[in-house]
Parts: structure tokens; sequence; C-alpha cells
């Protein structure tokens, strides 16, 4: 339950924090169609700027995805693991 409202708190400061990065009116006019009102700035201006960002997009996804699942829960059962020597290191 304690993770449950950390992960909810974190995520309302995270969103509380959006609204001074969005767009002022001349950059919204300045950017493509799809990610206008999102940041300042002219926003991508060709297709292999298009490419680096989804690419870049997809790469912190999975990386995120993966670190959240070995935090949760590591499913590490070999006792030579580092993380049992932690563990019992008073013992």
């Amino acid at each position: 339950m304690k993770i449950k409202s950390i992960t909810i708190l974190s995520a309302l400061v995270l969103l509380a924090g959006l609204s001074p990065a969005l767009a002022c009116e001349l950059c919204k006019k300045n950017q493509p169609k799809i990610l206008e009102n999102i940041t300042h700035g002219t926003g991508p201006t060709g297709t292999l700027d298009y490419i680096i960002i989804w690419s870049a997009v997809v790469l912190v996804s999975i990386t995120m995805i993966l670190s959240i699942k070995f935090l949760a829960k590591p499913e590490e059962t070999n006792a030579d693991h580092i993380k049992n020597i932690v563990l019992n290191q008073n013992n």
C-alpha cells in the first residue's frame, strides 16, 4: 500500500510540473501539428528528426518497463547472487 501511495504522489508531482514546460503561443504556431503545445522551439524539421525521437522514445520506454519490472520482482534465487551476500552479511 505504501508503494502505491508513493507512486500516485510521484505521478501527481510530475504532472504538476508540466504546465511551465508547455509551449507559448508563438511556439505553438511554429510546431508540427502532432507536437503542438508540447514544448518550446521549432520542433523536428525532417524525417531523420522523427526517426531519432521515436527511437529514443522506444528505447526509454523499454528501459523504464524493464527497470520497474526488475526492481519490483527481481526473481533472483541463486544463493551466490550479490543481493544475498548483502542481505546475509549479518548472519
